[in-house]
């Protein structure tokens, strides 16, 4: 059974958001690297726009790759795909050096940049043939269960013409799975898409990483980027700024944001301990250290105390704040 298939029978029940996949759950090492980029760089007339860039993307995950305007993004991603030739540096796809040889490797790789190519004088199901049939190897069920991945059976007749810009988002998509590929690149992939679109996205993103398939996602929508991705990448100007485990990203050390019926007594009694003397408001709620650096010995104390916690949760700064602050700095070093 192919992974396509495995996809198109969980898609009726939309409403599911996939669990986050972990490799080693799928039995793939968590070192297994779909994609690696080592010293990548590229120049223009003299200018770097892409320099000495490393990272890499694991199987059965969702990398998000972040960067402003004008960073290198999308210059980078036309590298790893053989579109433009690096000035240096390596790109390895499944540990086949990409520029080394014939690339046979991209064989296994799906992908979306920018605005997906097809024929708006077709209909979505023709633009995929025309793409399973130009490719060769592919079997025939290949268009009928990408279709139905994407959510567009019921419009794969239609000609793309009479597609929305979500709609279309969804094809190019579509166009990218039809190979069943191991490695997905996509930039912007919710372009266009209304809010349950994104979510949808969101959702087929996860089950794709589920079934092992290394997903690199390059988008502005950053709180989505938040909410689907293990591991981001920050450039600027070409260059790495910051990579890492969304989660680890956005920690701030040994503060938990506590909700709580009297936060002035609890602030009260938080202080007139050794070890919450930082404690503070935030919009009505308790912003406070743990005794121990645990959650539960926070709200042990509260408890105790008579005021026990109705929410507490660890205190997480937003990807756009880290986001902004990183290429503020890097923009204004240079």
């Amino acid at each position: 059974m192919t992974r396509l298939r495995r996809l198109s029978a969980d898609w009726p029940d939309r409403r599911t958001t996939a669990a986050r996949a972990s490799p080693i759950l799928l039995g793939v090492s968590e070192h297994a690297s779909a994609l690696e980029v080592v010293d990548l760089c590229r120049s223009f007339a003299g200018r770097r726009a892409v320099d000495g860039l490393s990272f890499n993307v694991l199987t059965g995950e969702v990398l998000g790759f972040l960067g402003p305007n004008g960073a290198g993004k999308t210059t980078t991603i036309r590298m790893c795909l053989h579109l433009i030739r690096p000035t240096s540096g390596r790109v390895r796809v499944f540990g086949d050096d990409v520029w080394a040889g014939r690339a046979r490797s991209l064989n296994r790789v799906g992908c979306l940049i920018e605005s997906p190519a097809v024929l708006p004088f077709m209909s979505g199901r023709e633009n995929l043939e025309f793409v399973r049939r130009a490719r060769g190897g592919l079997s025939a069920d290949a268009v009928g269960k990408a279709l139905t991945t994407v959510g567009l059976s019921d419009r794969a007749r239609d000609r793309v013409a009479t597609y929305s810009l979500g709609m279309r988002q969804r094809l190019g998509l579509a166009l990218a799975l039809v190979g069943d590929p191991d490695l997905v690149i996509l930039d912007e992939p919710a372009n266009g898409l209304d809010p349950a679109g994104i979510v949808e996205m969101r959702d087929l993103l996860r089950r794709l990483a589920a079934t092992g398939m290394a997903v690199l996602v390059s988008s502005h929508v950053l709180r989505e980027v938040e909410e689907i991705c293990d591991r981001v990448v920050i450039i600027n100007r070409g260059r790495l700024v910051r990579e890492g485990a969304v989660t680890d990203l956005l920690k701030v050390s040994g503060q938990f944001v506590v909700q709580v019926a009297d936060p002035v007594a609890a602030l009260t009694a938080l202080k007139a301990t050794g070890w919450g003397g930082t404690a503070g408001l935030r919009d009505g709620r308790v912003l406070a250290p743990s005794p121990t650096g645990r959650g539960s010995d926070l709200a042990s104390f509260l408890s105790q105390a008579g005021h026990p916690p109705e929410t507490l949760a660890e205190d997480r700064r937003e990807l756009e704040e880290l986001f902004l602050e990183l290429t503020h700095e890097e923009g204004s070093a240079r």
